[in-house]
Order: structure tokens, then C-alpha cells, then sequence
């Protein structure tokens, strides 16, 4: 299925926990900034752990200027005009995990507690299985506790766990924890087929 056919239904709004209301949608262009002072907002802390550097003003130019939703499709949800989190589904084109994709979210912590994240990634896996992905995995470090705990709660499994292979971006290493989850097609969900 295109990417486009599946993103008809945004920009959406998700209830959270308290009654908030967060808009969703894809990250367009325009974004830039936004996107900017949402990675700077972050605990430096939490920002070790990212694989790029996300307050380099050069990298969220390339991510907002050079879009492409088939290989990385991030959700972006708001509060108002700020943005409070962000979740992508990161795909390979070809090559041998082509049927795999990768799950990642960030939430803002003055939004943490409502059910963001596990909304978030929630539609990325309706999104991952509406692509025809057979499976979806996401990366952690061996700190990123609470993380897990979301995912597992929608079905993700550990599948790896490999102690001091990973380092953040000050060198200190930390375990690396992969998890997955196979995707089932509405007809497998149905027993059909």
C-alpha cells in the first residue's frame, strides 16, 4: 500500500489520559524549527541516547528538507503549536529486513504519565502493519526502564540483550535490549487464511 493512502486520516486528534487532546500528524517541512526547540527542550540526559544529533541545527534541516516517508516516517503530535513527541517508523527499502521495521518515540516529560507514547507507537504499528510489514523492533538501553515497560504492554517482546555494547554520546557504555513484535494481518487476527 502507498504511504499516502495510508496517512489520509491525518492530521488526527488522540484522547489521552485526563481528557488531553493532542493533533497528530506527519512531519512536514515546515516543521523545522519546531522541531528544533522540541529536541532542545529534552533533558541532556535522555539526549545521549539519541543515534544523531538532534539539537544540531544541520541535521533537523536535512530531516524537514529531505522527506521521505517510505524510508522514515515520523508522527509528530502536538500540544497547541509545540510539538510534545515525536514517534517514526524507520523502514529498509530492500536488503534482508525489508519486512522489518523499526520503532522509535520521544516524549516531551511535562507529557509523560497520559498514555502519549503508548498512543503514539500504537498507531506507528497500525501504520507498519497497513505497509505490509510482518514485524516491528525497537532499540533500547538497558536504563530506558520505563520505555519498555510501554512497549511490552503493547506486545513487544525482548529479544536481545546484550550487556556494555552500546555508547551514548559522552562514551559511557550501556546494555543494548532489542525488542519485537510480529505483526498479524486482519485476516490472521479474523482466522482466516
Amino acid at each position: 500500500m502507498l504511504v499516502e493512502a495510508i496517512l489520509d486520516p491525518y492530521p488526527k486528534q488522540l484522547l489521552l489520559k485526563a481528557g488531553v487532546q493532542c493533533a497528530v500528524r506527519p512531519l512536514e517541512s515546515s516543521d523545522e524549527q519546531p522541531l528544533l526547540e522540541f529536541f532542545r527542550s529534552m533533558p541532556v540526559q535522555e539526549l545521549m541516547f539519541m543515534k544523531h544529533r538532534v539539537t544540531d541545527p544541520e541535521v533537523i534541516h536535512d530531516w524537514t528538507h529531505n522527506i521521505d516517508l517510505g524510508r522514515n516516517l515520523p508522527l509528530l503530535a502536538f500540544d497547541a503549536q509545540r510539538i510534545v513527541a515525536l514517534s517514526t517508523l524507520h523502514q529498509q527499502l530492500g536488503g534482508w529486513k525489508r519486512h522489518i521495521g523499526r520503532v522509535s518515540v520521544l516524549v516531551h516529560p511535562a507529557f509523560r504519565g497520559r498514555g502519549l507514547a503508548k498512543s503514539l507507537v500504537g498507531e506507528i504499528v497500525q501504520l507498519a502493519r497497513e505497509l505490509g510489514l510482518e514485524k516491528v523492533e525497537a532499540e533500547f538501553i538497558g536504563e530506558q526502564k520505563d520505555a519498555m515497560k510501554v512497549f511490552g504492554l503493547l506486545g513487544f517482546a525482548n529479544l536481545v540483550c546484550l550487556p556494555d555494547y552500546v555508547k551514548d554520546m559522552q562514551a559511557v557504555r550501556h546494555d543494548y535490549v532489542l525488542m519485537g513484535l510480529d505483526l498479524k494481518t486482519d485476516e490472521e487476527y479474523a482466522g482466516v487464511g
